[in-house]
């Protein structure tokens, strides 16, 4: 079984799409997102210093787009994708993956990733806050340290890391009084997303997402929430606002690939991340990280020996209460309920 992964916000480095577009196709599709997103992604894309695409409002629309385009070229439109079992995306990556299943059309995730960008840029800016990975610990010392500095665990990404957020007078204080074993790497970000801060934001996105009306997944597609496997587009667009301002579980994401029969990982540009922290939790599964476009061949080859077109068994499980905290360990949840959160 194939599982196809987008990246969040972190990933971009400088020119990283470039060789992308040195095709026409995918240049001009390119210019119509930019046209949608209101900024210019090519030259964001192929020119911007890592200070440029560091910026929240540009990285995110950057972001998605990256993956959308280069999903096209992959796959094909999303209404003729074939092959691939499950999606996820982290982060801002879940509106791609989001995109992908055919829940939101192309332009409406544009729309909304230009807007998640912008109201989680003014969020930052009102306190300055950050983020700081923290590599290895015991998972019970690096939750007491966290808890005595006031941070959050904003992102669990397994594979023995976990990313804390908060003002950066808390991060200071983490860094001079690490917990035992761990190593403490701030990450060039603007501020502490997946926490209460981004609340504002939160508000902002749900008053578009209202007038949204999103499309059942066509793709199984895994929640950043608590890797519930969401079967209603309205309840995964209510949980793609709502994670703006609450922890990404990436650990329970790969949990569920695990328990769904995941063989291959394959993650879209700017891969790397994500595939990373595959190799190193999902052992023995195949990992493809897709950089540049001659790549594309062995690209295609890796989703013909993986690929399968359905979830096995998923229909049969039961679906997660929204209102109970997310377990740290739970079987594969199929959820459908209409308007849920």
């Amino acid at each position: 079984m194939l599982a196809v992964v987008a990246p969040g916000q972190g990933a971009q480095t400088p020119g990283f799409l470039a060789s992308w577009l040195d095709d026409p196709a995918r240049a001009s599709r390119m210019r119509w997102l930019s046209a949608v997103a209101d900024l210019d992604l090519v030259a964001y894309g192929t020119e911007g210093d890592a200070d440029a695409i560091r910026d929240t409002a540009v990285a995110q629309p950057l972001l998605l787009a990256a993956s959308l385009v280069v999903a096209d070229s992959l796959f094909g439109p999303p209404d003729e994708a074939a092959g691939i079992g499950v999606l996820a995306g982290h982060s801002v990556g879940e509106l791609a993956a989001a995109a992908m299943a055919g829940v939101l059309g192309i332009e409406q995730a544009t729309v909304l990733v230009r807007e998640r960008g912008r109201a989680m840029a003014d969020a930052s800016a009102a306190t300055p806050t950050g983020m700081s990975a923290l590599l290895g610990g015991a998972p019970d010392e690096v939750a007491a340290a966290l808890e005595r500095h006031g941070l959050t665990p904003a992102n669990v990404n397994g594979a023995g890391q976990t990313v804390a957020a908060g003002t950066l007078e808390q991060l200071a204080a983490l860094a001079a009084d690490p917990p035992a074993r761990a190593r403490v790497v701030p990450l060039q970000v603007a501020g502490a997303f997946h926490t209460s801060h981004m609340a504002p934001a939160v508000s902002t996105l749900a008053g578009l997402a209202d007038a949204v009306t999103p499309r059942a997944p066509r793709t199984p597609l895994l929640s950043n929430r608590d890797g519930a496997v969401v079967a209603d587009g309205r309840a995964v667009l209510a949980r793609i606002v709502d994670q703006v301002a609450s922890p990404v579980r990436w650990d329970l994401c790969m949990q569920a690939m695990a328990e769904l029969g995941v063989t291959g990982v394959l993650e879209l540009p700017p891969a790397g991340t994500l595939t990373g922290l595959a190799k190193r939790e999902l052992r023995g599964t195949a990992t493809f990280a897709l950089k540049t476009p001659d790549q594309l061949d062995a690209a295609r080859d890796f989703v013909a020996e993986h690929g399968t077109p359905a979830i096995r068994t998923v229909a049969s499980r039961r679906p997660p209460d929204d209102d109970a905290a997310p377990p740290d360990r739970a079987p594969v949840r199929l959820h459908h309920e209409a308007g849920a959160q």
